[in-house]
Formats: structure tokens, sequence, C-alpha cells
């Protein structure tokens, strides 16, 4: 073997290990739990070589149940330096690619807003009870109806500083909601998402400055619903499709938002 060969061997062999000890960083295990009678399994993402207490992040994912997309998004936060909890809000296995199955599953859930406040409540608590979370620094973030979610939780009255909706529907606040005028607020919003109309989102606007909210929307140009997520064109639905600009940029926005939220 000559000189060049034993060079590249050993730049390989050192990539390699470099790689492994990146991968072993962050660990992500399942988390078994309940809702009443509904069994549910979450995710939880952390960073093994971080020592102490750091913030805990809450994940929720899209209609389409807990999937890798959801998955993913929690072991970058976990990269990151956060603790991150991916929650199940269907039920242990209902994962789908069908849009008619996820509706079905969604409408099911927020159906009853009290329950379905409750069961994020559920989730937040696997956050709650984890070791490496310092209590008083939560943060939540969803994606489509994950979104929504995150915006029950704060209309819930939710112990967060702040959440983070990408594309979600944006609910509005019922009379009786016990909200909490001191979360934080950041939405990420396609200008071209079909699924919310314009007097909509004024609405939306507007209740969220009645009730003294520190909030801000991201508006993104061209971007469509679940702009977020690099599987969104697969799904071949009408209005839904992939923007990496607008994934990159959003994801940076949000990563401002957390270094002001958690200073």
């Amino acid at each position: 073997m000559n000189s060049y060969h034993r060079l590249g061997l050993c730049l390989l062999m050192i990539v390699c290990a470099w790689s492994s000890q990146v991968e072993a960083r962050v660990q992500i295990t399942t988390i078994p739990y309940n809702h009443g009678e509904v069994a549910l399994e979450g995710v939880v993402a952390w960073d093994d070589e971080i020592k102490g207490k750091r913030p805990g992040i809450l994940v929720v994912h899209e209609w389409w149940g807990l999937n890798d997309y959801a998955r993913t998004r929690a072991e970058q936060l976990a990269a990151m330096g956060y603790v991150a909890v991916a929650v199940d809000m269907y039920g242990k296995g209902k994962v789908t690619t069908h849009a008619d199955t996820a509706r079905q599953w969604m409408q099911q859930t927020t159906a009853n807003v009290k329950m379905w406040q409750a069961r994020a409540k559920e989730g937040l608590r696997l956050l709650q009870t984890n070791s490496l979370v310092d209590q008083t620094r939560l943060a939540a973030i969803g994606y489509c109806f994950g979104g929504a979610t995150v915006m029950q939780m704060v209309y819930d009255g939710a112990p967060v500083k702040g959440v983070v909706s990408f594309h979600g529907s944006l609910p509005l606040p019922s009379a009786s909601s016990a909200i909490k005028s001191s979360v934080k607020i950041l939405i990420a919003h396609g200008e071209a998402d079909p699924f919310l109309s314009q007097d909509h989102i004024t609405k939306f606007k507007h209740a969220l400055d009645e009730a003294g909210f520190d909030w801000h929307m991201v508006i993104f140009g061209g971007a469509k619903h679940g702009f977020t997520n690099p599987s969104a064109n697969q799904y071949e639905m009408n209005g839904v499709r992939y923007q990496e600009q607008a994934d990159r940029r959003s994801w940076e926005h949000m990563k401002l938002f957390f270094d002001e939220l958690f200073r």
C-alpha cells in the first residue's frame, strides 16, 4: 500500500469515527403513555453529551399522525440542545398517507376542543416529567393540524413560554378560553396556502391583539400548505407542496424565536 492509499484510508477512518460520534450524541426513544383509555406512543429525543437541564420543546405532528417527519424534527431540535418530545395525538400506530383517513382522525380529535386540549396536555407532561428538562423553559411547535394544536394549548393556558405554528389552521379562541397572554407566538404561513381565507387570518390576528399576545407572523410568498415537509408533494393534494426556501427560512425564524425566548 503506497503512502497515498494509507493517507486515504486514515482519512476515511477518521471521517467514519467522527460520524459515529455525531450520530451517538442524539438519542431517540419511544414513550408509551395514555389519555383516558386511549393508548398513545410519543417519541423523546435528546443530546446525551449535554450536561444539566435544558429547555424542552413539544412537537405536534401533521394530520398524518406521528410519522417519520415529526420524529426528524424532534431529532433536529435535540441536536440544537433541546429535549424534544414528539407527541401522539391520535393513538399508537395511527399513521397514514391517505388524506381521507387523516381527515377523519383529525376531525375526531378536534370535534371536542376540551378533549383536544387535554390530549395535548398529556403530551406536555412527558416534557414536564423528564429529568433533563428545565420546567421554566418549555415551548411547543406544530405543523398543519399540529399548528392548530399548539394554539389550542395557548388558549388552554398551557405552561409554555412560546409556540410556533408552521402552516397551521389558526383556530380562533372560544369565548371561554383561559388565555395566557404572556405566551409568545410565531406563525409561519404560506401566502399561497388555499386552506385559510384572508378573512379568517384577519379575525385570527384581531383575536390575538384583543388577548394582548406578543405575536408575529412571517408570510412566505408563493408557499403553499405543507411547505416545510419534503414529502408533501408525494401526497398529491391540491394546494399542498414543499418549498425548500420557505422551509429553511421558517426554521431559521424559529431558531431566532427560541434564542430570544430562552435567553
